[in-house]
């Protein structure tokens, strides 16, 4: 039970804390484009970017899969980028024109499993349950996601109810400030400055 905690705060502060700052960007940038009416298709997509940060993790941890930890770490800012300048872009907020944000919590899951499976796997020492850590892990990282969707919904909500500001440029304005902290985020994490 006491792994199960530790790896379930592990996963909360994974989203939570100010070092996770890339990925409440992340999913700042996935969910400003829905409305709070809309929650069951936000808790889909972030349930979709669970999935492939554990697919993954879990490949990463049992190194089946490794790659470089400076390229990983560009890369994280750049799915944000590319996010955030597909909200700039987005004409209208149907099912149809946001049916790409599945895509892109799936496949950028993928690249920000890779980001944390060097922490998480010296944190699991011999003895732990291994698929139980990272069911916690996860378990804690889904609960984390889910209430800074809440927040950000609920944000929404507010401002787009002050009659000057219109969901359109609510999502202008959150995406293009996203773009901004990311863009120095991966000028900072390029590979080639800091070799």
């Amino acid at each position: 039970m006491n792994d199960f905690m530790f790896f379930l705060r592990e996963g909360w502060d994974h989203i939570i804390s100010f070092s996770a700052m890339d990925h409440i960007l992340f999913i700042f940038a996935l969910a400003v484009v829905y409305t709070i009416g809309e929650w069951k298709k936000v808790l889909v997509l972030v349930t979709a970017f669970t999935i492939g940060h554990a697919i993954t993790l879990v490949l990463s941890v049992l190194n089946i899969i490794r790659f470089s930890d400076a390229w990983v770490e560009f890369l994280i800012p750049c799915t944000i980028l590319v996010t955030a300048t597909v909200n700039l872009f987005q004409k209208d907020f149907s099912q149809k024109s946001l049916r790409i944000n599945y895509f892109l919590a799936l496949f950028f899951g993928l690249v920000h499993g890779m980001g944390y499976a060097n922490a998480i796997r010296f944190s699991l020492a011999k003895g732990q349950g291994f698929g139980l850590s990272l069911f916690s892990f996860n378990l804690g990282l889904e609960i984390g996601q889910i209430f800074v969707v809440l927040l950000l919904l609920l944000l929404t909500y507010l401002i787009t109810k002050i009659p000057w500001i219109s969901r359109r440029n609510w999502v202008i304005a959150v995406s293009a400030l996203v773009f901004v902290v990311s863009f120095q985020m991966a000028l900072e994490r390029f590979p080639f400055v800091n070799t």
